[in-house]
């Protein structure tokens, strides 16, 4: 069967650099970093003291009283870029005639409610002795897939409807999946991206007893630095990005703007090990490889890679490996950047962040940086001859632009958007 072509018509965003999509990409094009001491708990017994958290979000400003004791915040971050997302494509605009029937939704999360179910859990252990009692909205708060179901609700979307769960590489695998359906003909359009907000004592204090995190406690700013000898862990964050995914005649039809399309997605699994990425690059290469030919796209054809670059010593290295094995010659030739040195990483939302950064990358020509960078390490395995676009964007055409997403327990995820043509 010939298959449908999908475009992007619609983003909305809160990041840890900005409450909706033009803030988080300016600030991410002036390499403004998001982090700072965490405000969300007491963190001053704990290794690490920092995080990239969204900035003034009051959940009151949005849903009533009622409909917040149903959502942990990462929900509610789910639900405030979906309706960013929603309005900015026009899809629900007066005067449209949608069947909201061929309307789905996907939206990730790596973790989903976990301040839900720390306070659940320590609720328990206050009152254990006169018998458990939990809230009513304890499982449906706490589950990963729920986002996508408040979503539905609210719009009445009756498509296709469901959360993906794959760690980090949570959102690329729900852009895949929304993609999927839409170019398979059962779908119109898809609302798909991700959420989190896992900064909390078990988040942060989980991630530090694996000593994945970053522990610059004296300089938060300048502590996730992908590709920089001093790196010394990644930098959590927490946020949410949504996307409204469309069949080209769909939008067509109703004089919906563009902002770039969607070629083609790669899945993989290292099958490696529990948290560490293959040494070599196994996943990566294989993630990459395969979205290239779902694309039907060139190494050449590629001129900027958003990369996973977590600024963890291990699996920057590998990643860089995979690219070099891809892309051979090529690689000198397009530019890399981690917005994560700026964003800290989302989790299970980092991909639809890094997603929307390349369709806004393609749209203006513009390569985000990546901050923070002060020296290579020669004794290591990384090409620094690479454009790794280090510390300040660079301008140039791009005609299509990968982005990485990598998870725990081996999920690999890669994504390619290119320039709308006619």
């Amino acid at each position: 069967m010939e298959l449908k072509r999908v475009v992007i018509t619609g983003l909305g965003a809160l990041t840890p650099i900005g409450n909706d999509v033009e803030t988080s990409w300016k600030n991410a094009i002036d390499g403004v970093s998001g982090a700072g001491p965490i405000t969300h708990f007491d963190a001053s017994l704990f290794k690490t003291q920092f995080a990239c958290e969204v900035k003034g979000f009051d959940g009151a400003q949005h849903f009533d009283r009622k409909k917040l004791r149903q959502l942990d915040l990462y929900a509610q971050y789910a639900v405030v870029a979906a309706r960013q997302a929603v309005d900015d494509s026009g899809l629900m605009a007066e005067g449209n005639t949608t069947d909201t029937n061929r309307v789905g939704v996907i939206v990730a999360a790596g973790i989903g409610g976990l301040h839900t179910f720390e306070e659940e859990a320590g609720y328990y252990e206050m009152h254990k002795e006169n018998g458990p009692k939990y809230n009513p909205f304890f499982i449906p708060k706490m589950i990963a897939d729920i986002a996508s179901g408040h979503i539905s609700m609210e719009y009445a979307f009756h498509g296709p409807n469901f959360g993906v769960v794959s760690a980090c590489a949570s959102s690329n695998n729900a852009i895949i999946d929304a993609f999927n359906l839409i170019r398979l003909g059962k779908a119109d359009a898809m609302v798909t991206g991700g959420a989190e907000a896992a900064i909390y004592p078990a988040g942060v204090g989980g991630f530090n007893s694996m000593h994945a995190l970053s522990t610059r406690n004296e300089s938060p700013e300048t502590a996730s630095r992908p590709f920089s000898k001093s790196r010394d862990g990644f930098v959590m964050g927490e946020g949410s990005v949504v996307l409204v995914f469309e069949e080209l005649e769909h939008a067509l039809a109703r004089g919906a703007k563009i902002y770039a399309e969607v070629a083609g997605g790669g899945m993989s699994a290292d099958a490696y090990h529990l948290t560490a990425t293959h040494p070599e690059g196994l996943g990566a290469i294989l993630s990459m490889q395969n979205a290239l030919d779902d694309a039907h796209l060139k190494p050449e054809d590629i001129d900027y890679i958003n990369v996973h670059g977590t600024s963890t010593p291990v699996g920057d290295i590998s990643e860089v490996k995979a690219i070099v094995e891809v892309f051979g010659e090529s690689a000198h030739k397009l530019n890399i950047s981690s917005t994560k040195s700026m964003t800290g990483h989302l989790l299970g939302a980092t991909g639809a962040m890094e997603a929307m950064f390349c369709a806004l990358a393609i749209r203006d020509s513009i390569v985000p940086p990546t901050i923070n960078h002060e020296e290579g390490d020669e004794d290591e395995e990384i090409d620094y001859t690479l454009n790794f676009t280090f510390n300040r964007a660079e301008h140039r055409p791009i005609r299509a632009a990968l982005s990485n997403s990598f998870g725990f327990g081996g999920h690999n995820a890669t994504i390619i958007l290119k320039k709308y043509e006619a």
